[in-house]
């Protein structure tokens, strides 16, 4: 039974549950109270023993894209006060699947990024299905310039397929906006933390993922492309997409264990949908919790700790004359020290690449 299959039938305890309280309170009936209690148990015990078995990550994908899931909006009222929208890349226009601003965070400026994608249709439209294109990444790319020159910590929420691919992001280029993202977050001179809360898609996830510490809720997935995109391309079935789900490696412990992120968020009992305010205080309590850690370094010390986390990513070893070959696609390096070595805060660290 899939973990959607299963919420079916969660629903409908929650249906009677609440018919139930409403009987209890339109006819003062104690015994529909008590009746409602103990169904709320029940579905709370069935909860509890559906998620203790462990969710398959095709389970995980189909909650990471929950049509009930909070979305960016949803969730920038949970953690900041004062929060002060701004629009358009200076360039082309504005894009709905791409939100930021200035906000409060706790008493303290910040500036606050993230993707939407819309509850109906109107607004799906509107934010093109949460496909950020060209002109949200040039968007983001301004507010994150501006935060650096005014010192602001910068915290972005990540939750797209995928940026845009279509005919006209790509004539207005898309990867370049990708591209200039990742260059420019490396050496943003001030403290970044982005969460992943629903899907983080490839590059699309990435133009606004490169940051000083990476926080993914515990439903949420990480990938460097949809499961049924992947299963088209190496089975010519995009219906197999639990079997490359399961292949990928997409959940957050999946994430955790290959040290893509640094911390899993955990989610209410269900996911995040169904307690959505004891998710955004999880969000909340994290993202402080590493902004205070950040807070006061030199931005030579924040940039060199930020270098060595992406350098060390997909790290290979190399072996001495007794070992066998690496394996296809691993780099071998027998002379010298092993490839994508982390710097250490003794080299300099580039101002601009």
């Amino acid at each position: 039974m899939s973990v959607l299959d299963f919420e079916q039938l969660v629903n409908e305890l929650d249906d009677n549950i609440s018919r139930l309280r409403a009987a209890a309170v339109r006819e003062g009936r104690a015994d529909a109270t008590h009746e409602a209690d103990s169904m709320a148990q029940e579905r709370d015990t069935l909860l509890r023993e559906f998620f203790a078995h462990g969710l398959t990550p095709w389970d995980e994908v189909l909650l990471a894209r929950h049509k009930d899931r909070p979305y960016t909006l949803d969730y920038v009222p949970m953690l900041c006060e004062d929060f002060l929208e701004l629009a358009g890349d200076r360039l082309y226009g504005d894009d709905g699947a791409m939100v930021g601003g200035f906000a409060q965070f706790g008493g303290s400026p910040i500036v606050l990024l993230g993707q939407q994608k819309g509850r109906d249709l109107k607004e799906r439209q509107k934010r093109n299905f949460g496909y950020p294109r060209p002109e949200g990444y040039r968007k983001a790319l301004r507010l994150m310039q501006m935060a650096g020159r005014f010192g602001r910590p910068v915290v972005t929420l990540v939750d797209t397929p995928g940026a845009d691919s279509n005919v006209p992001s790509e004539e207005r280029g898309i990867s370049e906006a990708i591209a200039r993202n990742l260059r420019e977050m490396m050496i943003l001179p001030t403290p970044t933390v982005a969460v992943i809360i629903g899907e983080g898609g490839s590059g699309g996830a990435l133009g606004i993922a490169v940051a000083d510490r990476v926080l993914m809720l515990e439903h949420a997935i990480y990938s460097v492309i949809a499961p049924e995109g992947c299963a088209a391309i190496i089975w010519r079935d995009p219906t197999r997409g639990a079997d490359a789900a399961k292949a990928m490696r997409v959940t957050a412990k999946d994430a955790l264990s290959l040290g893509l992120v640094d911390e899993v968020i955990p989610e209410p009992l269900g996911g995040a949908h169904r307690s959505p305010d004891i998710a955004g205080a999880a969000i909340k309590e994290a993202v402080a919790r590493h902004l205070q850690e950040l807070a006061g370094r030199p931005t030579e010390e924040l940039l060199a700790m930020r270098f060595a986390k992406y350098r060390a990513l997909g790290r290979f070893t190399g072996g001495d004359a007794d070992s066998p070959p690496p394996a296809f696609g691993a780099v071998g390096n027998a002379d010298g020290p092993p490839p994508f070595q982390p710097i250490t805060g003794a080299e300099p660290v580039p101002q601009s690449i």
